[in-house]
């Protein structure tokens, strides 16, 4: 609500100048100064333009960086989950989740679901006494795009070569998430699995850096925009300056 008030402010400010720009237009008129400068109009124009771009450029910012990074603060998040023994129901309201040491994915069982981009999913499993563990539901996979052929075992997204990585940031896309439940079930078709209720997660050795990440982007397009707007701006100010004073002189 602050936001939207702070931007109606704004519109209502943008209002006001093209009120003045009318009234002054009409004096000028009455005074019969024509080709008098008008200042007014060009403060209205600039500002109207500023409003627009912060209200598109600004709302797309938000939704892209800063709203997932908000989503992820909201999110639970839990420590030393063993995919051997919990359950993707267990974590319906996980953002950002900590596996064991002993976790570990399953590459030999990946699989790619391919509809324009390619869809890769890799369980993720326990290690035990040198090998992976067969679990009775694999529940829990990795998951990233463009990283894997789709018709081969070769899952390479994120840090899936990373021995320190063992924890996973949770897929918020609800526009992804049905393609890569349908590579779990090519996955579970080919190799046998049983997958009751897969969550979904971005493999990395520090969820909380991946998270700020979208926070950091979306500070880093903010500080753009104010300055390629600032650059913009000193520059009609000198074209309106150099225009309005050829425009006295004749």
């Amino acid at each position: 609500m602050l936001c939207y008030s702070l931007c109606g402010c704004g519109l209502l400010a943008v209002i006001a100048s093209g009120g003045f720009a009318i009234a002054s237009t009409f004096s000028k008129l009455r005074a019969e100064q024509f080709r008098q400068p008008n200042w007014h109009w060009f403060l209205f124009l600039t500002m109207f333009v500023a409003w627009v771009l912060g209200i598109v450029l600004g709302g797309l910012n938000f939704w892209t960086n800063m709203q997932p990074h908000y989503n992820y603060k909201n999110l639970n998040q839990y420590h030393l989950v063993n995919p051997a023994t919990m359950r993707g129901q267990q974590l319906m309201d996980g953002g950002r989740v900590y596996f064991t040491n002993m976790t570990r994915l399953d590459l030999r069982r990946s699989m790619g679901f391919r509809n324009l981009d390619t869809y890769c999913v890799a369980p993720i499993t326990v290690q035990g006494a040198g090998t992976l563990l067969p679990l009775a539901s694999y529940d829990f996979w990795a998951v990233g795009l463009g990283c894997c052929s789709g018709n081969a075992a070769d899952f390479h997204c994120g840090e899936y070569n990373n021995p320190k990585a063992h924890s996973g940031l949770r897929l918020l896309r609800d526009d992804q998430r049905a393609f890569f439940r349908l590579a779990v079930q090519q996955a579970e078709s080919s190799y046998e699995i049983k997958a009751t209720h897969p969550l979904f997660f971005y493999w990395s050795e520090d969820n909380e850096a991946e998270m700020n990440v979208f926070r950091d982007e979306g500070y880093k397009y903010f500080l753009i925009g104010m300055l390629a707007h600032f650059a913009w701006q000193l520059l009609s100010v000198t074209l309106a300056v150099a225009g309005f004073a050829r425009l006295g002189q004749i």
